[in-house]
C-alpha cells in the first residue's frame, strides 16, 4: 500500500519535494487519480488504511501547523519533539482506522445485501489485514500494542444491526487527534471544539467516496 508505506518513514513533513509528489500522488493533484471498486477484502483494506492515513496526517500536521504559525519548521528540528509527534501520529492513525472500519461495516449492513455474519468475518479480516502490514514501529511508542487490541476487539465485539449516526461512528479519531496532539494542554483546551470538528470535517469526501465504491454484491460473494 503506498500510502501506507509514506506513512510508516518519517519525513520533514512539509518542505521535502518528495513528501509533497507522494501526497499529490494519493490525493490526485495533477492527474486523474485511478478510482478501483472495493470488491473484496484486500480493496477493503487498502481503502481503509489508505484513507485513515491520510486523514491522519493531514489532522495532525494540519493542527501543528495551525498552532505553530512560522514557528512550524523548527518543531522538526527538536528530537523530542519529533518523538511525539511520531508517537501521535501512529495513534491517531489507529483511531481513524478504528472510525473508518466501523463505518464501513454499517455501510455493508445498510446496503441490505451482506448478511451481518459476512459484516463479522469481513471487516475484522480487513482490520487485520491493515494491522499486520503496519506490524509494531518503533517510533510508535510502548502503548500502541495495547491500543491496537483494544480496535482490534471494538471492532469484534460490533453490533452491525444497530443504528449509529456518523457522531457515534466517528468518535475515536476526533478523541485522538485531541489528546494525542503535542501541543500544551492549556492551549489545546481553547482548540478542543476546533480540534474535533476539523477532523470530522476531513471524513466527509473519506465517507462520500467509500459509498461510492462498496459493491457490495461483490463483497457479499467473497
Amino acid at each position: 500500500m503506498k500510502a501506507l508505506e509514506f506513512f510508516k518513514s518519517y519525513v520533514n513533513p512539509l518542505f521535502t519535494r518528495s513528501y509533497w509528489q507522494m501526497l499529490g500522488d494519493y490525493v490526485g493533484i495533477g492527474h486523474k487519480r485511478k478510482i478501483k471498486p472495493i470488491s473484496d477484502r484486500n480493496s477493503l483494506a487498502e481503502f481503509i488504511g489508505s484513507r485513515a492515513s491520510h486523514v491522519a496526517q493531514a489532522s495532525l500536521y494540519g493542527y501543528l501547523r495551525t498552532r505553530a504559525g512560522t514557528r512550524f519548521p523548527a518543531m522538526f528540528e527538536n528530537p523530542d519533539i519529533v518523538t511525539s509527534i511520531n508517537i501521535a501520529k501512529w495513534h491517531i492513525w489507529l483511531a481513524c482506522v478504528s472510525d473508518l472500519s466501523i463505518f464501513a461495516g454499517q455501510c455493508l449492513y445498510q446496503s441490505g445485501t451482506v448478511e451481518p455474519h459476512k459484516i463479522h468475518q469481513l471487516v475484522p479480516a480487513a482490520l487485520q489485514q491493515v494491522l499486520d502490514e503496519i506490524g509494531e514501529p518503533d517510533e510508535a511508542g510502548q502503548d500502541f500494542v495495547a491500543a491496537r487490541e483494544k480496535i482490534v476487539q471494538r471492532i469484534k465485539t460490533c453490533d452491525w444491526e444497530s443504528e449509529r449516526d456518523d457522531d457515534t461512528v466517528f468518535s475515536a479519531s476526533p478523541d485522538a487527534l485531541f489528546y494525542w496532539s503535542p501541543i500544551a494542554d492549556e492551549l489545546k483546551e481553547r482548540d478542543e471544539a476546533i480540534v474535533r470538528n476539523s477532523i470530522r470535517y476531513r471524513w466527509i469526501e473519506v465517507r462520500r467516496s467509500l459509498r461510492k465504491l462498496l459493491d457490495c454484491d461483490a463483497l457479499a460473494e467473497t
